[in-house]
């Protein structure tokens, strides 16, 4: 997927446990067409990065043509990857907010199984920050705010649902003509 010019794009969000496993990743470019080609680059991200210590800050490398800004909490790492020609403090925004967004959510409980737990608002949230590669949104308690108001507001269209929301709402309007 080339730039957009001036517009800056984001090639994948990957939250991985300490472990470098899988908890959620969203991939936005062709860099990666296989599933495998995707574990393999989150493999090599991991051991590369495993050692460092990003933790109280966010971290930033180079890989194979790849600028990656990563952050670890507890047991969950967090990275945002762009192209070489991407602006790194843009990058580091992307991973601020979605870092943001996702204690949040988790209610200050930033660790894998809480986040296992939550896994459709951690989903929802990366649907909020970056679509297709371009970034949507970068305020954190903005990002939050908007995936609750999603898992709260049953009278939302139904294309704004979520599937579970959807079938919940579907459920309630049968039951209430079953009622009647």
């Amino acid at each position: 997927m080339a730039s957009y010019g001036l517009c800056p794009s984001i090639k994948n969000i990957l939250l991985l446990d300490s472990e470098g496993k899988r908890v959620a990743v969203k991939y936005y470019s062709d860099d990666w067409p296989t599933n495998n080609s995707k574990l393999a680059f989150e493999k090599f991200v991991f051991t590369k990065t495993a050692k460092t210590n990003a933790r109280a800050e966010a971290d930033i490398t180079l890989l194979e043509n790849n600028v990656i800004i990563y952050k670890f909490v507890q047991d969950l790492h967090f990275f945002v990857t762009g192209g070489d020609d991407e602006n790194e403090l843009i990058l580091a925004s992307v991973l601020q907010g979605f870092f943001d967004a996702v204690t949040l959510l988790l209610r200050n409980n930033v660790e894998k199984r809480e986040a296992l737990e939550n896994l459709d608002l951690i989903l929802l949230c990366l649907d909020e920050i970056v679509d297709g590669g371009m970034i949507l949104e970068t305020n954190g308690p903005l990002i939050a705010e908007k995936v609750t108001s999603h898992s709260l507001d049953a009278d939302a269209p139904l294309s704004e649902q979520t599937l579970t929301q959807a079938w919940a709402t579907a459920r309630e309007h049968l039951t209430r003509t079953l009622l009647k």
